[in-house]
């Protein structure tokens, strides 16, 4: 009985160090943008309605520095059934539209696959974000 107990809290608190909770999306990531090939950082955060957001907070291009502090992602709810944060709703600066987006974790949360898309996910792009410690120093 004593070895079945032990067994049990082992693999009960084993999947809990490798499951994903949902504010691990939480934090600082860097992504080269696909359509200008330009750097950028974004703070990841939870919004007071619960859900996530994401905001500019570093651009590698100076003459953007205007972008410094937009929303541009709003609205993502994480599934845990799906390990994916959905629902998000992604604004381009520079584009027309809104686009839908949804997030999955990789590689120990240290990277992102934010995939935007019109409509449905078949026509979209799917761009990573490397998970960084600090916000850059602005130019």
């Amino acid at each position: 009985m004593k070895k079945t107990f032990i067994t049990l809290l082992i693999i009960f608190f084993g999947t809990a160090v490798f499951a994903q909770k949902a504010d691990d999306i939480c934090g600082i990531f860097h992504s080269v943008d696909p359509f200008s090939k330009e750097g950028s950082q974004c703070e990841i955060y939870k919004a007071a309605d619960g859900t996530y957001e994401a905001k500019v907070v570093w651009v590698e291009n100076p003459k953007k520095k205007n972008q410094l502090g937009l929303v541009f992602m709003t609205g993502l709810t994480y599934n845990a059934k799906d390990k994916e944060y959905q629902n998000g709703k992604l604004k381009y600066p520079g584009k027309k539209g809104t686009y839908k987006t949804y997030i999955r974790m990789v590689n120990d949360n240290k990277t992102l696959k934010m995939r935007g898309y019109l409509g449905v996910s078949v026509f979209g792009m799917t761009v990573d974000w490397t998970r960084e410690s600090k916000i850059r120093t602005q130019k």
